[in-house]
């Protein structure tokens, strides 16, 4: 079977997958990526940095850069991608059958409604309701009207959990639609060498002036409003005042940087406090709040082991999975994740690996954090690591192929 896959760049989570996927004996495949100037490095508007990858992205698998004529190019918008040559390369690939990632962009759209009835379609999204006012609006109302006419054309969603499946059902599709296919990271990336990973992690932090009995608190990811890193830093502040053998992590870069930055100096310049609330001698940044810039791929499992719990404190809108909560659990941390974000309710079991508190909410993020520090932090690490094994690369795989053979059996 020749299974044609249209997707946007290269992307760290979707490259093993793919390579993975060619190594089935009864499935040709070709990656059609539409963003044809991602071959080299792109600017990330959500990092605010020109970026390219560290690790090889395209070996082991055929692909194909696709010339995209869009003025302002990127998957940032609908007119981002455009590719007028698409259907004809496609058709001279002559596929069997089509895996199509996402569709609010010019091109494919265009190749859901062209190939409609012509080949089996699957999707891969993982758009969630959780974003949505339960009130009726007319706006939502249109807007589910526009999704079922989308869905219309494809024959399957390969869904990545829970939250997904309740959208897709949402947006006209039938359960024999939606085949579970689980969000992914390559584990053993960041699972193997634990013990060597964790003395670089050691090391690193005692580089930073953190102590080594400190329970640490790591955020990791765009400084964006949609990742709300600034709800983190208030709430860690107010923890604070509570409890002083804690520290926190900031990683990554965006355009809330300077903000957070001033956000965190303001409070360590704070007047000398009384002594009944905070420590007199405010440590200077590096032993209290440190922010590190984007850590690119290869470096981010020592990065997870620089702290004891991982957070994720996303509001959204769109915050539909959350792959660095997989990631995070695969190098055997705890998590702490809004309820915004898509995957909580399927990789977060209440007081085993994390909790999950309600977005936005301060008071709840103060509470779980304080209630994680009474925790075996290790024991709940190991729990995530145990979670973790239900969602790999072979899951989703077995999901894709299972379809694939069932389009093919009924065609034969």
């Amino acid at each position: 079977m020749r299974l044609a896959i249209i997707t946007t760049h290269p992307i760290q989570y979707n490259a093993p997958l793919f390579r993975n996927l060619g190594k089935y004996g009864n499935i040709d495949l070709k990656v059609f990526y539409t963003w044809g100037q991602s071959k080299d490095a792109i600017y990330d508007p959500g990092f605010g940095i020109l970026r390219s990858w560290d690790l090889d992205l395209l070996e082991g698998y055929e692909h194909e850069f696709v010339d995209n004529t869009s003025t302002d190019p990127g998957s940032h918008h609908y007119r981002g991608i455009v590719n007028p040559g698409i259907i004809k390369l496609i058709n001279e690939y002559s596929p069997d059958a089509m895996l199509v990632y996402g569709w609010k962009f010019n091109s494919h759209l265009s190749i859901l409604r062209y190939y409609h009835g012509k080949l089996p379609i699957l999707f891969r999204g993982d758009s969630t309701l959780l974003d949505e006012s339960k009130k009726f609006s007319i706006k939502t109302f249109f807007r589910i009207a526009l999704l079922k006419w989308i869905y219309k054309h494809i024959d399957f969603a390969l869904s990545p959990g829970t939250s997904s499946d309740a959208y897709f059902t949402r947006c006209g599709l039938r359960s024999n639609q939606i085949i579970r296919a689980p969000h992914a990271i390559d584990n053993e990336l960041f699972s193997a060498g634990h013990v060597e990973k964790q003395h670089e992690a050691i090391e690193w932090r005692r580089q930073l002036g953190i102590a080594d009995d400190h329970k640490v608190f790591l955020f990791a990811g765009k400084l964006e409003p949609k990742k709300n890193p600034a709800l983190l830093i208030n709430a860690f502040i107010e923890l604070y005042k509570l409890r002083k053998d804690i520290h926190l992590i900031i990683v990554g870069n965006g355009i809330l940087e300077d903000e957070l930055k001033k956000q965190t100096s303001a409070f360590l310049n704070l007047p000398k406090p009384s002594s009944t609330s905070l420590n007199p001698n405010i440590p200077s940044q590096t032993s209290l709040i440190t922010f590190l810039p984007f850590q690119n791929q290869s470096a981010m499992p020592v990065v997870y082991r620089l702290g004891n719990v991982f957070v994720l404190p996303s509001a959204g809108p769109n915050e539909t999975w959350g792959l660095s909560i997989n990631e995070a659990m695969a190098s055997g941390k705890p998590v702490l994740v809004s309820n915004r974000c898509g995957g909580a309710v399927d990789l977060v079991v209440e007081g085993e690996n994390g909790y999950v508190f309600q977005s936005g909410n301060q008071r709840d993020l103060v509470e779980k954090m304080n209630l994680m520090l009474n925790h075996d932090l290790d024991k709940m690490g190991e729990a995530s690591k145990e979670k973790i094994h239900n969602f790999t690369y072979n899951h989703f795989l077995n999901a894709l192929i299972s379809v694939l053979n069932k389009k093919a059996k009924r065609s034969s």
